[in-house]
């Protein structure tokens, strides 16, 4: 997967990245999951620290999260969502549900080895365009998964 522009919140000088709609979200998820005869149980939106949306439900007689970018289009399922550490998962009964609306990252994409080019510059050997401030902190966070450059908690 290409990594563009943007996508972990950091951005240099005034090329902010551009914003999702939080209340087209919301409005899915709950919709969604009531139909699945589910419940949500939470709905954080992203703050100071963290660059997605988290959701945390009940359906399909589990209990998983539903994520979504802060910046770009891009849904994920985990089963265990903590600083540091997301389970990504797959969720096939609500891909459809949200395909119309965002691109549904599988795990196999998610779980994507980082390629270092060099750790101390923050380069990476993976399709990117990830500019200098992503860069920065990708050396000083060292995330080995695409999932964790996606989906993060750096501050």
């Amino acid at each position: 997967m290409k990594l563009p522009d943007g996508i972990t919140g950091f951005y240099e000088k005034h090329n902010r990245p551009p914003m999702i709609d939080g209340k087209q979200f919301k409005l899915l998820c709950f919709n969604s999951i009531k139909s699945n005869g589910g419940k949500v149980l939470e709905f954080k939106e992203p703050k100071e620290k963290s660059n997605f949306f988290d959701v945390e439900v009940n359906a399909f007689n589990k209990h998983f999260h539903i994520l979504l970018n802060a910046h770009y289009p891009l849904i994920a399922f985990a089963s265990v969502v903590s600083f540091g550490e997301i389970d990504f998962i797959d969720e096939p009964q609500l891909n459809s549900e949200f395909s119309p609306f965002y691109r549904v990252l599988g795990t196999e994409e998610l779980n994507e080895q980082i390629i270092n080019s060099d750790s101390k510059k923050g380069t990476i050997q993976n399709e990117n365009k990830l500019n200098g401030a992503e860069l920065k902190q990708l050396a000083y966070w060292k995330p080995e998964r695409i999932g964790d450059v996606i989906f993060n908690n750096w501050d």
